[in-house]
């Protein structure tokens, strides 16, 4: 048989008919969904890891509190596991012999002084810091990393070496007292520390670096030839700071304010240590149910209470800073 005979011969096959345009839309799309579920698949993997860190480490914690604040404080520590709200309570009365509540404003004293310090911290710390932070953006930049450099150098000792060396320096016989009475200036020791005064000089030490780096921040982004132009256009030093310069530091002044005043609450090592357990802080109200009081159904409530407050005050100011046209994105930090 020849070739041509075989060819002949041969069946032939049917051709596939052409996709229409739906057809061929619709290959597409499964296509871009399978591509689409793919990259789903392949970030939730990669941020599964950071989920379940700070789901064991921050979710699974406040959880427990949170249950611990509703269950019946145990006579020796520890709880039993009944309902109950005596925890929440006991934050604002106290039972009598009768057991009818009475109103009790202990705890509400506390809670204020501890937001009177916190302010008052932030106030001082904004006082020192805004000016440092100007000092530094208004150096040339190859002095600007070394400034920075110095803020940051009492973050490399600990918190409580660097309170220790605050009593050295403010107790009676301490160094600036007795240099005082050695000039004369003074008969008798001031009193520096276990009191109001030596917490909050404490506490902005401590704090002031974070409100130093996020003013910078804002101000090293700042475009100077506006304050030129205000300059030309018959504005002193006072009027182009309080009308250029502060409007457009204000994301980092309220950086700073945040970052300062809500550790300040919650400070426990400085209170204790500079206070000398005499001016309490919620910080230390806590710790005390949770050691020597065996409380912590209560411990648990005012960690809780703090908690609520911080986050309500946070909420109302983002509120507010919506109808005035500030958003949150413009806090930042570096």
């Amino acid at each position: 048989m020849s070739t041509r005979e075989a060819q002949a011969e041969r069946p032939v096959e049917p051709q596939a008919a052409p996709q229409s345009a739906p057809q061929a839309a619709k290959g597409a799309m499964r296509g871009d969904l399978g591509a689409v579920r793919r990259e789903m698949a392949r970030r939730l993997a990669l941020l599964t890891p950071a989920m379940g860190i700070i789901i064991l480490v921050m979710v699974v914690p406040l959880a427990l509190m949170l249950t611990y604040s509703f269950l019946t404080s145990a006579r020796y520590g520890g709880v039993i596991w009944e309902f109950s709200t005596d925890a929440y309570l006991q934050f604002l009365f106290v039972r009598d012999l009768d057991d009818s509540l009475l109103f009790n404003d202990t705890y509400l004293r506390i809670f204020a002084r501890s937001f009177g310090l916190s302010l008052a911290t932030m106030g001082v710390a904004l006082l020192i810091g805004f000016p440092a932070a100007l000092f530094i953006a208004l150096q040339p930049p190859k002095y600007r990393t070394m400034l920075i450099f110095l803020v940051t150098i009492p973050f490399w000792t600990n918190l409580l070496v660097r309170n220790y060396a605050w009593i050295l320096l403010l107790r009676d016989r301490g160094l600036i007292n007795n240099t005082l009475m050695d000039l004369g200036v003074i008969s008798q020791p001031l009193p520096l520390i276990y009191n109001n005064f030596g917490i909050t000089l404490g506490l902005v030490y401590s704090f002031i670096p974070f409100m130093v780096l996020p003013i910078y921040a804002s101000l090293e982004k700042l475009d100077w030839r506006l304050v030129e132009a205000a300059y030309d256009l018959g504005a002193n030093r006072w009027e182009a700071l309080k009308r250029v310069i502060i409007p457009l530091a204000k994301p980092g002044i309220i950086a700073g304010s945040v970052l300062v005043f809500v550790p300040s609450l919650g400070a426990y090592i400085t209170p204790q240590l500079l206070g000398g357990g005499r001016n309490l802080m919620i910080g230390n109200l806590i710790q005390l149910q949770f050691g020597a009081s065996q409380n912590w159904p209560f411990g648990a409530a005012l960690a809780f209470i703090l908690l609520a407050i911080v986050l309500l005050a946070l909420v109302l100011w983002a509120l507010r800073a919506r109808r005035s046209g500030t958003s949150l994105k413009e806090v930042e930090i570096g």
